[in-house]
């Protein structure tokens, strides 16, 4: 296995390196910060003790309805019976546990915040741990990781179908993907089961922007995500759809480290990182930011997508994240 992860990140490594020669006199600069010893060291503070246990999860009801609801909006987390995801890196978790420069290519699925199935809430909060809380017979939950490129089965991904580095055009085929392995999964009553989906995408976006402005416009990043929740709508019943506003990207400014990790940051955002501090270039990437953001809430804060046994929901929790800055370093946009 060891040897398999190496080979993976030579390749990715490799493969990267035909982006351009700058791109790869930076990745060798921030790697040679690293010794060898570094490269194979465990780093603790990534990690956490065996006996470490979140407190007991309480909650007053967590029973299901006395019989299957036939309305959304009698839906309780009982009555949830399947759980997926849908979107891009920040969904498939890629190098999410990764303490050194070779875990970058693996995608940790199973702790993925919303859909991670490692474990229970007590040794890892993930959205689909805490379902499992009330329903412990809970379908799609991310049982293990994967390999960034390689074909993994679904006894791997659960009904995590996102893919990293897709863009919002993709949303459509993920869509079509996910309905096709709901309706034929075994276990899964397509018709009469509760199923909760949630959405991730447009962050790869803002980051391509700059390479096709038509292509990653605001227009097509609404077109795409109406067509693929219009497909959800008219095919799958009994469906909840959480979808995450994006974030504001302009904080990824800050990673600056000449550290393997933040030079691929560095190459794979580049129309963000790249733009001079108050350049003409930055200040529309951050207003397209935004109005990607308020686009999104209009075409949601409707009933467009609201019938019985169907639902949308806009998740604002990122809206206005501002991750931490590093100790010693303020913000410097």
């Amino acid at each position: 296995m060891e040897r398999l992860w190496i080979a993976v990140a030579t390749c990715m490594l490799t493969s990267c390196c035909v982006k351009g020669n700058d791109w790869w006199w930076e990745y060798e600069e921030g790697i040679r910060h690293y010794s060898q010893e570094a490269l194979n060291k465990e780093f603790p503070e990534k990690t956490r003790p065996v006996s470490f246990k979140h407190p007991v999860f309480q909650c007053p009801d967590m029973s299901p309805s006395p019989s299957v609801p036939s309305s959304v909006e009698f839906v309780k987390a009982a009555d949830i019976k399947a759980i997926a995801a849908l979107g891009d890196s920040l969904t498939t978790a890629i190098g999410a546990n990764a303490t050194t420069v070779l875990g970058i290519p693996i995608e940790f699925r199973h702790v993925s915040w919303s859909i991670g199935g490692f474990g229970s809430f007590e040794s890892v909060i993930t959205l689909a741990n805490i379902l499992k809380l009330f329903n412990p017979t809970l379908l799609g939950a991310a049982p293990g990781k994967t390999v960034h490129g390689m074909q993994a089965h679904i006894s791997e991904t659960g009904f995590n179908l996102a893919v990293t580095g897709h863009n919002t055009f993709n949303l459509p085929s993920q869509t079509r993907h996910l309905i096709d392995t709901l309706r034929g999964y075994e276990g899964l009553n397509f018709e009469e089961d509760w199923k909760l989906l949630t959405i991730l995408m447009g962050m790869n976006d803002i980051c391509d922007y700059c390479k096709d402005k038509a292509l990653f416009s605001v227009d097509n990043f609404i077109h795409y995500i109406t067509v693929s929740l219009e497909m959800l709508m008219n095919e799958v019943p009994r469906m909840i759809v959480n979808v995450v506003q994006i974030l504001p990207m302009q904080t990824l400014r800050e990673v600056q480290k000449p550290t393997p990790g933040c030079r691929l940051q560095r190459s794979f955002c580049s129309c963000l990182i790249e733009p001079a501090a108050r350049s003409a270039e930055l200040r529309e990437l951050v207003e397209v930011n935004l109005e990607f953001q308020k686009r999104l809430e209009l075409l949601l804060f409707s009933d467009r997508f609201f019938r019985d046994d169907f639902a949308v929901v806009l998740q604002p929790f990122l809206k206005h994240a501002d991750p931490p800055p590093p100790p010693g370093n303020p913000p410097s946009l």
